[in-house]
């Protein structure tokens, strides 16, 4: 077995978000994290702690290098609606189609888990949805300076609506949901919320 000075704490970490974001909090015990990074016990309690500071230590690299990144894009592009549809159909294809297909998200997994009765994963999951919050009002505001809402929609309103929507997104992805149907979903909620182009039906983003 490695000893705890001869490998690398994050390449362990990365393999133990893996672990937890498809398997969940409950049904990942001690023994599949040493399976799956090849360390002993005493390396990663030494490293890490029990099995709760290694689930929330995972949970924030999860924010930290997938969630955060895409929310700070999000917000900082000028486009608008097409920003936010973009931003959908980003999440739909991660959550339907390749190496992580229909493990959901960490975060919204983490919701409906027993995980959630901890105040520092609820502190995560907090910051999760203010930054996903925050990064759609972000991009509802530059829409509504460029004339893209429909008249007396409400960017703050809309954002909150929106960010509920990413998460049934993710879960109900997770639950077998299939890409069309939570495209069309989207392109509803995107639909009620934005003004229709002249001589154009559809979602603002054409996704």
């Amino acid at each position: 077995m490695p000893d705890i000075k001869h490998f690398d704490p994050e390449a362990a970490l990365d393999t133990v978000v893996r672990l937890f974001w498809k398997q969940g909090m409950a049904t990942t015990g001690i023994q599949d994290i040493v399976t799956a990074t090849g360390l002993n016990r005493s390396s990663l309690y030494a490293t890490f702690g029990g099995k709760q500071e290694l689930y929330l230590a995972a949970l924030r690299r999860y924010l930290e290098l997938r969630s955060l990144p895409v929310f700070r894009r999000l917000a900082e592009d000028d486009r608008g609606l097409p920003a936010v549809a973009e931003f959908f159909d980003g999440l739909i294809e991660a959550r339907c189609a390749g190496a992580y297909a229909r493990w959901g998200c960490m975060v919204s997994n983490a919701h409906a888990g027993v995980e959630n009765g901890d105040p520092e994963v609820r502190a995560v999951l907090d910051r999760h949805h203010q930054e996903l919050r925050d990064a759609l009002y972000a991009a509802l505001v530059t829409a509504e300076a460029r004339g893209q809402l429909a008249p007396g929609a409400d960017p703050a309103a809309a954002a909150d609506l929106l960010a509920l929507l990413a998460y049934g997104v993710n879960l109900r992805s997770r639950a077998g949901a299939d890409a069309r149907s939570l495209h069309g979903t989207v392109a509803a909620a995107l639909d009620s919320i934005g003004r229709p182009a002249p001589g154009r039906r559809g979602h603002p983003g054409g996704g």
